[in-house]
């Protein structure tokens, strides 16, 4: 039997400074690996011990990173282990095969949306119209497929978000509140149906995955087994499934925990009924 493991990058396996969760004293934190640069500064990480689980999983199983982040974004990080041959970009916008964007998933996913739900202009001028320069930073369009506001959160109205999410739910749109980040999303944009592009293309009988925000929930019900961190949108919510374990970890260390997690789950596969 053979197995994928398609995990989100930030905040489940790869952390920003702020994110990194380091309650410890400092004598005792972990070693740390700088795994993205941006703008010639340190950005993501994962702690050594992760690091090295991880380029060991990527080299028995066909590992799929699963992000948000547009092609751009994700070629800044540098993961252990062999590049993959797969990775889902822009929230299954795009399958990268060895590096290249997919045509004919491209084409499918063009399809799905055109018939599926509102268009993007549509979404974005409502965001535009109703967000409140106070606490906007920055409103963004992502590979023409989805857009997202970088907002002040401390003076975001938690009515708004709410406000915002039952209007796009109308239209075919998902709202996802990530930091200082609110994506909305197309519905048909999904990791899951590119994880099952994958599955179907590399003959795998078994999905394994993680993921901490509502954008990964789909991707966590899809798969066979399932990990979600004890930090992130998730988490908060208190969203769970019968076969995805929610994990007590939080920060850096949830991350080094997913990573064995998987090792276990793709070392002993579930048998068919």
């Amino acid at each position: 039997m053979s197995a994928i493991v398609a995990s989100d990058l930030d905040r489940t396996l790869i952390y920003s400074a702020a994110a990194l969760g380091l309650a410890m004293p400092d004598a005792e934190a972990p070693r740390l690996l700088c795994v993205e640069t941006y703008e010639h500064k340190p950005l993501s990480y994962m702690t050594e011990t992760a690091a090295g689980l991880l380029a060991e999983l990527a080299g028995t199983t066909t590992f799929v990173p699963a992000t948000t982040r547009t092609r751009a974004q994700y070629g800044r990080i540098h993961l252990p282990g062999p590049a993959p041959e797969f990775a889902i970009c822009a929230n299954g916008g795009h399958l990268l095969v060895r590096g290249e964007s997919d045509r004919d998933w491209q084409r499918t996913v063009a399809g799905r949306l055109a018939s599926q739900c509102a268009p993007l202009d549509e979404i974005r001028a409502h965001l535009v119209r109703t967000a409140d320069p106070a606490w906007l930073l920055k409103e963004r369009v992502a590979e023409d497929l989805f857009a997202y506001l970088v907002v002040e959160r401390p003076l975001l109205p938690d009515t708004w978000v709410k406000d915002l999410a039952g209007w796009a739910d109308e239209r075919g749109w998902t709202v996802s509140l990530q930091g200082r980040k609110i994506y909305a999303v197309p519905q048909p944009l999904t990791k899951s149906a590119a994880v099952a592009e994958v599955a179907r293309r590399t003959g795998a009988t078994e999905v394994l995955a993680a993921g901490d925000s509502l954008l990964d929930a789909d991707l966590l019900l899809a798969a066979d087994r399932g990990w979600r961190p004890g930090h992130g949108e998730l988490a908060d919510s208190g969203w769970h499934a019968p076969h995805v374990t929610a994990l007590d970890e939080r920060g850096v260390a949830a991350g080094e925990e997913i990573v064995r997690a998987f090792i276990r789950g793709a070392a002993s596969p579930r048998r068919a009924d």
